[in-house]
Formats: C-alpha cells, sequence, structure tokens
C-alpha cells in the first residue's frame, strides 16, 4: 500500500481522564479530538484505559479492598457498538484524524485493556488487546490474544500500538518490528505510582522504553501518558498510607523519532494538554539503512520468532453437515463449517 502522507502532524495525549465516568470522558475525548485536529493534527493518541480510566486502586491495598470500586469501573467500561462508541467514531469522522483510543472494553462480563483505533472516516482500523495484564492488573483484566500483535496499511503508514509495558516484552516487540511498522501508539497511564521507590515504575524506565521502541525497530512512537487529577487521589487515597503511595500528576507524554530523539516539546508533568510533532515516514529508511532488526541486521539462522496469529476464540460452535446454527454468541465465536467427507 501506498503512503497517502509521508509527512504529516501527530498529537500525544497528557490529561487526566474523568474517572469512573465513560459519558463525560467521552466529552473530553471528543473536545481533545476536536482541538488536535485544529492544531493541524491528522493522528492523536490517548493513554493506556483513558477512558475511564487507570484502576489505580488495584495498587493500593488488597483485592477485597477494590472490588468497591469494580461495579462502576465495570458499568463504565467501554462496549463497541454503543451509542458511546459511535460518538467517538463520528468525532473521528467529523475532524477527519485517525484516533488511537485508549479504554477499559467491556466484552460480556470480562474486561480487556485495549486500544480501539479509528480511521479518518469513522470506520474502525482494528481492535487490540493487551497481550498480558501486567501484576495486579490481572485481577480486572483478560488476555489479548496472537492477533493483537498486528500492523495495519493507513494512509498514514503502517499502524501499531502496544499497551504500557508490552514495551519490555523483547518478542512482542520483535514480532511489531518485523511487521515493518512505521508509527507506533505506546499507550501509558501515568508515572507517579509508588514514586521515588520502584523505578520500574516511574518516568525514567517507562519513557526510556518509549525511546528504545523508536530506534530499536526505527518507527515514530507516539507515547500519550495520563495524569492522575487531585480529585482521583481524594477519592481512592482514603489515608495517608494510599496518599504516599499515589501521587497527583505523573504526565510524560511525547513523541519520539525512529533515532530515538525526543521531538515534541514536553508538558510539566502536572499539565494537561496535547504534545505534538511533525512525522516524516521518509526518514525510516535512513534509520533502517543501519541496523533492521527484522532485516539485514537479524541472523535468522541464530534465532527466529515463532508468532502464532490465531485469534483465541472462547467459543467455538459447530453442527453436523446439513444443521443450520441459530443464534450469536458474539464478535469472538467462529463459526465452524463442515469438512467434506467428515
Amino acid at each position: 500500500m501506498s503512503i497517502e502522507h509521508p509527512a504529516f502532524r501527530a498529537a500525544a495525549v497528557q490529561a487526566a481522564p474523568e474517572f469512573l465516568d465513560l459519558d463525560a470522558g467521552i466529552d473530553k475525548a471528543v473536545a481533545l479530538i476536536a482541538e488536535a485536529a485544529a492544531n493541524g493534527a491528522e493522528l492523536i493518541g490517548f493513554p493506556e484505559t483513558w477512558l475511564p480510566g487507570y484502576p489505580w486502586f488495584i495498587w493500593l491495598d488488597a483485592p477485597a479492598w477494590g472490588l468497591q470500586f469494580f461495579p462502576r469501573y465495570h458499568d463504565n467500561s467501554l462496549v463497541y457498538g454503543s451509542p458511546q462508541a459511535d460518538r467517538l467514531a463520528a468525532a473521528a469522522r467529523e475532524h477527519r484524524i485517525t484516533v488511537v483510543l485508549g479504554i477499559s472494553e467491556k466484552q460480556g462480563g470480562s474486561l480487556y485493556i485495549a486500544q480501539w483505533m479509528i480511521g479518518p472516516d469513522g470506520e474502525t482500523i482494528a481492535r487490540r488487546r493487551k497481550l498480558k495484564p501486567t501484576h495486579v492488573e490481572r485481577t480486572v483484566f483478560g488476555e489479548g490474544d496472537g492477533s493483537d500483535l498486528s500492523v495495519y496499511d493507513t494512509p498514514l503508514g503502517r499502524l501499531g500500538g502496544l499497551c504500557c509495558w508490552e514495551h519490555l516484552q523483547p518478542l512482542s516487540k520483535y514480532a511489531m518490528y518485523a511487521q515493518n511498522e512505521q508509527v507506533h501508539v505506546g499507550a501509558w497511564p501515568s508515572f507517579s505510582l509508588y514514586e521515588g521507590g520502584a523505578y520500574a515504575l516511574g518516568p525514567e524506565v517507562n519513557t526510556a522504553a518509549s525511546r528504545v521502541y523508536a530506534v530499536e525497530g526505527q518507527t515514530f512512537v507516539i507515547a500519550p501518558c495520563a495524569t492522575v487529577s487531585a480529585e482521583m487521589v481524594e477519592l481512592l487515597c482514603t489515608d495517608d498510607t494510599k496518599r504516599a503511595l499515589l501521587k497527583p500528576g505523573g504526565g510524560y507524554a511525547g513523541i519520539y523519532a525512529p533515532d530515538g530523539r525526543l521531538i515534541s516539546e514536553p508538558l510539566a508533568p502536572d499539565a494537561e494538554g496535547l504534545v505534538y510533532a511533525d512525522l516524516d515516514l521518509r526518514l525510516i529508511s535512513l534509520a533502517k539503512a543501519a541496523a533492521d532488526p527484522a532485516g539485514h541486521y537479524s541472523r535468522p539462522d541464530v534465532t527466529r520468532l515463532l508468532l502464532n496469529k490465531t485469534p483465541g476464540d472462547r467459543v467455538v460452535p459447530f453442527s453436523s453437515p446439513g444443521v443450520e446454527l441459530e443464534g450469536e454468541l458474539g464478535p469472538e465465536v467462529l463459526r465452524a463449517e463442515p469438512v467434506a467427507g467428515l
């Protein structure tokens, strides 16, 4: 596929979510989409689970304590095909901008850390889920599958995305690099948890992960990063111990070039807004000439990656020849056709 816009402007969100309020969060998302488009951006990336906000309660106390927030979190997670989802698609279409949203996706009774990629026509480019929720995230979210490690042709180039610590998974990253990814949206929550006490959760390590991804894969990386609002701290931090664990701010949104340079102007960690950069995809060829880890700089005779792209369908209904299947079991169901001779 030829690239229609080898040079374009991209935006990354650095803002607090409207925590546990899906409709208010969509209002804010639509406003940010409009702002980015008005400033010439053709792509905007949102932080991890920005709708309805990252569930920080899972890091602050025992799972039983956090369950008090779960019904509201579940009820305010996004369902594809809902009126709320339609509003977001309509905003992308109205402003002619590609949108990569970080959401808590609700499908049936389960939640998934997800990225919804919407084209400038309002149509879905892809729906992906975080392959493996990190640590205590597994008390809330289910898993994705190999089909989620995919890169997609768009008029802005070959577009892909990962969430948070998926950027610390070497094999997952290599699977993306090998698909000739050119524009990557790496969604992050906020870097204000366990401040000073768990460096792997802080800005130094995680901004480095975005930078390394850019130079390692020779791709532009849009790295949106949320902030924690004072209102979120007030709701979640019910004692001094919790207030010491989660602080307001923590925003470190940035955009990185294929040589690892930060090419956006950073905001203060407690500021809300958008960061912008102009992306020229023709620069990728220069970076690839130096080191293409899935091409001329690889040694497939020594190491290879096995990537299973099979969707992880939970239910596969089938029937005997000539028997009609009735009903729908949801988007994850494959309808198996009878095999001739069986």
